[in-house]
């Protein structure tokens, strides 16, 4: 008897002290992410109507940018469990949409449309408590362009949880002017170990290319850079810092002025392109010439250089400064450094894998502008290229690409070193 009393008082303080941990557990548990479960389009009466479905309300900011014409939702910071389905596009005046994290705390939504289009209405729907009933709802309509440059030049449209009264459409989402003014060069100081700036292309908002498979270059890119700065670190030789850390969408400029910011040795933008042909496979190198090397190069940089814009920047206040600058003397060192170092990456990465034809190639690349900072870009490949596409989703080939990295980085610096001993 005295046995099964031990055993009961035992068993019942086990409970207390559990359910005193998970009560205290559920207090301390952060509430949950908003999240977007749902995008839905649809076309009816000449107005189309853009759905997103959300397990809470937010704060939506909208507004409108010209050249592409696009109508452009700003969320707070939300995460996404959409249906496993082809997002939804060529639906009325929607062409198609594209979304992701913009910076932190900000989500953008992205419309893309077939021409001219005016908020009709916006407002928000549901609100019972259960999840998923929130709905943004943005009803778009065609009206002429002059009236769609009015809409950019007035201030951008909040909307939450109740209903918006609007005025008439030619008065409706504007857009607010982005300037930027490049942060001064710091003064150099040559660091004990060269500092290595990896920038991984698009992020966020902005996917890049998307492969035959549907692989988005933006995760494979952000893979590959982060196994490239372990392997650089490793070394105990270089010291490492990425443009993005995470699935975000940094401007163009911004990766620039960053690799100048802090001082950097070298900068190494990385990439991997779609193509026409999807027979077309290999690896191919980039440096900066106002004179793309060929017709591929050229439309290739006219493609990234327009990232800033699909994803719902306006540049037309944005100051010359990159571009004039370009003319000064300084940077025909810069450049000569930058090739010395894609002359010697090509010759270590055709010794691990597949090169494209004419592997050291030239074009204009906005993000190769820094005028100070020896730079490249490489593409590791073509995600249209099935082959290229599998071979870049295995970490094992990414790190084979890494070993050749961290081995042109010490001969690059080597020669770098000998070229200042007195």
């Amino acid at each position: 008897m005295w046995r099964m009393a031990w055993i009961l008082r035992w068993t019942f303080g086990c409970a207390l002290i559990l359910g005193l941990c998970w009560s205290e557990g559920l207090a301390a548990r952060a509430p949950a992410q908003t999240v977007v479960t749902d995008a839905r389009v649809g076309a009816h009466g000449g107005t189309t109507r853009f759905v997103l479905e959300l397990t809470d309300p937010v704060t939506a900011r909208i507004f409108s940018l010209a050249n592409p014409y696009r109508v452009v939702i700003d969320l707070p910071e939300v995460g996404w469990r959409l249906p496993a389905r082809p997002l939804p596009q060529g639906v009325g005046l929607l062409e198609r949409f594209r979304y992701g994290l913009f910076k932190p705390g900000v989500t953008r939504v992205v419309l893309e449309t077939r021409g001219p289009a005016a908020l009709n209405d916006v407002f928000f729907l549901g609100g019972t408590g259960s999840a998923s009933d929130h709905r943004l709802v943005v009803d778009l309509v065609s009206t002429t362009r002059a009236a769609f440059l009015r809409n950019v030049d007035s201030p951008a449209i909040s909307v939450a949880k109740t209903r918006q009264v609007l005025p008439t459409a030619d008065r409706r989402a504007p857009t607010l002017p982005v300037t930027f003014v490049p942060a001064p060069r710091k003064p150099e100081v040559r660091p004990r170990k060269p500092l290595i700036v990896l920038d991984p292309g698009h992020g966020g908002v902005d996917p890049g290319a998307i492969g035959a498979g549907g692989t988005r270059e933006k995760h494979i890119v952000l893979s590959a850079a982060r196994e490239f700065r372990s392997m650089l670190e490793k070394t105990g030789r270089y010291r490492v810092k990425m443009t993005r850390e995470r699935d975000v969408f940094i401007p163009l400029r911004d990766r620039v002025a960053f690799a100048r910011e802090v001082n950097a040795d070298l900068f190494i933008s990385i990439h991997a392109d779609s193509i026409r042909s999807s027979r077309v496979r290999g690896l191919s190198v980039y440096t900066l010439s106002e004179r793309a090397s060929d017709q591929e190069s050229a439309e290739l940089a006219e493609r990234e250089n327009k990232a800033d814009l699909i994803v719902g920047i306006d540049l037309t206040e944005t100051t010359p400064e990159i571009t004039n600058i370009l003319i000064d003397l300084a940077q025909r060192e810069t450049m000569n450094q930058s090739a010395r170092f894609a002359a010697v990456l090509v010759k270590e990465l055709g010794r691990e894998t597949r090169l494209l034809r004419n592997t050291h190639r030239f074009a204009g690349f906005r993000v190769l502008k820094a005028p100070d900072v020896p730079s490249v870009l490489v593409e590791l490949g073509f995600l249209s290229n099935r082959r290229d596409e599998r071979d870049l989703r295995k970490k094992s080939y990414r790190l084979t690409l890494a070993r050749a990295l961290v081995r042109a980085v010490d001969r690059y610096f080597a020669r770098v070193e000998q070229a200042v001993l007195p």
